[in-house]
This record gives C-alpha cells, sequence and structure tokens, in this order.
C-alpha cells in the first residue's frame, strides 16, 4: 500500500492513503464521525479501533488500507477537528468588535457556541492538548508547537494585544485567564444531565464579562504603572 498524504512529527511521518480520499463521501465522513466520537469518549489510549471499524461499518482490513496504524488515523482525527476549528471561526469572526474586552467576550462566545455544537470534536482537541506526559502528548505537541493551541489565542495576540503594546505578562494573564475558565465552565455543562443552551451561553457571556472587567481595570492600572 502506498501512502502519499503525510504530516511529519519530529522523526515520525504520519500517513494515509490516497483511497481514504477516493471513497465515497458518505463512508468517508461515516468513518471520521464515529472516530472523532470514539476518541472524545476515550481519548487516544483507551480507544478501540475493533470499536471504530463496528460501527462505521466496515472490516479492519479496510481501515488499516486507509490508516497505517490507530496513531495516523488520531493525527487525521485531531487535524480535521482543528481545521474545522479554525475555518468555522475564521468565517464567523470577521465582525468583531474593535474593543480589546468587548472582542474577547464575542470571540468567547463564538468558541463556546462552536463547542455546543460540535462537542466531540471539541473534546478531541481540548484532550490533546490537556493530557500530558505521554508519548502521544509529546507528539501533538511537537506536531502543534508554533501553531498554539486555539485560533482564538493567535487572532487575539496578533492583532489587538500587539497594537496596544501589551506585554508577555498581561498577554499571558489573559490566555491564562481564558483557559481555566473555559475548562471549568465546560466541565459544569458535562456534568448536568439536561441544558437549555441559550441560558447557558447567557450564563456564560455574563460570567466572563464580569471576570474580564475585573482584568479590564487591572490592566489599566498596570499599564498606568499604579500597580
Amino acid at each position: 500500500m502506498v501512502y502519499n498524504d503525510h504530516v511529519v512529527i519530529g522523526r515520525n511521518v504520519y500517513m494515509y492513503s490516497n483511497l481514504f480520499n477516493e471513497i465515497d463521501d458518505n463512508k468517508k465522513s461515516k468513518i471520521i464521525n464515529v472516530s472523532i466520537v470514539e476518541f472524545a469518549q476515550f481519548g487516544f489510549a483507551n480507544s478501540s479501533t475493533n470499536r471504530i471499524v463496528k460501527e462505521a461499518g466496515i472490516s479492519k482490513g479496510s481501515l488499516f488500507q486507509y490508516f497505517k496504524n490507530k496513531e495516523d488515523l488520531y493525527f487525521f482525527i485531531l487535524d480535521y477537528a482543528i481545521e474545522k476549528l479554525v475555518s468555522d471561526l475564521e468565517v464567523r469572526s470577521k465582525n468583531l468588535s474593535s474593543d480589546l474586552f468587548e472582542r474577547i467576550v464575542d470571540y468567547s462566545k463564538l468558541e463556546f457556541e462552536w463547542y455546543i455544537e460540535n462537542p466531540n470534536a471539541y473534546k478531541v482537541i481540548v484532550n490533546a492538548f490537556t493530557k500530558k506526559n505521554t508519548d502521544i502528548s509529546r507528539k501533538v505537541e511537537a506536531k502543534y508547537s508554533n501553531t498554539g493551541e486555539s485560533i482564538y489565542h493567535k487572532l487575539i495576540e496578533e492583532t489587538y494585544m500587539k497594537e496596544l503594546a501589551l506585554d508577555k505578562k498581561t498577554i499571558d494573564l489573559i490566555k491564562w485567564f481564558l483557559k481555566g475558565f473555559n475548562a471549568e465552565f465546560i466541565y459544569k455543562v458535562e456534568s448536568q444531565d439536561t441544558i437549555d443552551i441559550e441560558q447557558l451561553k447567557h450564563k456564560y457571556v455574563e460570567v466572563v464579562t464580569k471576570y474580564l472587567e475585573i482584568l479590564r481595570v487591572g490592566i489599566s492600572n498596570y499599564t498606568r504603572g499604579n500597580l
């Protein structure tokens, strides 16, 4: 089998066969969606290609014609989820506020809405970057070290943060707050049996706005030398 499409991570080359690109779109979507659910629920270590092929309705031999092994499939799915997140948020973030903190709130809301719409893809991404000290986590870090954990961080840092001449400490403070806040909020969401999406989104925006207002005052004092 010739594997022509590939990604390179350090000395490792992860490949998938052109056969995967040539199969029926419905079959391809089924394999992708089933794999996303599997990796979201069980992570990489506890995921099973046996469950994937059973749910996808294909043979294990067929799966390994498309991907060399489970690791190659995992990185294909992770790439797919990240690319979907990036492309969706780029489209939705065209008309964000020019005010830094309003922009952060607006973008946080977009990211939260994307999570609600794509919970399993979001879990795949989050798990990939939060599970530490494993062989697969080190490979994830090596592959994505130059791209960052989120388009959100890139968008904020490369535009208004730089224009406002905020230093690295301030940028890191905002990143740490948002990362921790989103992780805690999503944990609360997943622990609930029933969810009112609109009410939940309203609560999310309300709480993140209050915390960011505290940060706004503190950063304003800091940049004026009052801290």
